[in-house]
């Protein structure tokens, strides 16, 4: 099994097509058996499931998701856990312990108007509901 983390100094990334590296947990009898952090090298959005599966990862946790990109992973075949933030290695640590809090409804509609999902002042976690 391999996780990736949308990643950004330690934390889970708010917004998934801007982030600019993915930590990737390689799991093995359902323990961290090794991680690497790889930058995307500015792809976005679409290119981002590829780029997540020509590495072989099948499981995705990020913060905000657009319906575009949930459409491209679910075609590529990789799990998400959206509408997570804090530590990404605690992240993967609460996945593997069944007990991560994520959204199964997350998606960020700000796209146009200026708004950022994850930027402080909006008080947004990838869910509308959760703006602020």
């Amino acid at each position: 099994m391999k996780i990736a983390v949308t990643f950004e100094n330690g934390n889970v990334f708010q917004h998934f097509g801007h982030t600019g590296q993915f930590k990737v947990f390689d799991i093995e009898d359902g323990k961290i058996a090794g991680t690497q952090v790889v930058d995307t090298n500015g792809s976005g959005h679409g290119a981002l499931a590829g780029f997540l599966s020509a590495l072989n990862v099948d499981t995705l946790i990020c913060g905000g998701i657009g319906a575009g990109a949930q459409a491209a992973l679910a075609e590529a075949g990789i799990r998400l856990y959206g509408g997570v933030s804090g530590s990404a290695d605690s992240a993967v640590e609460h996945l593997l312990a069944g007990n991560l809090a994520f959204d199964p409804d997350v998606h960020c509609s700000h796209h146009g108007d200026g708004h950022h999902c994850g930027e402080e002042k909006h008080n947004c976690v990838g869910n509308e509901s959760r703006c602020q």
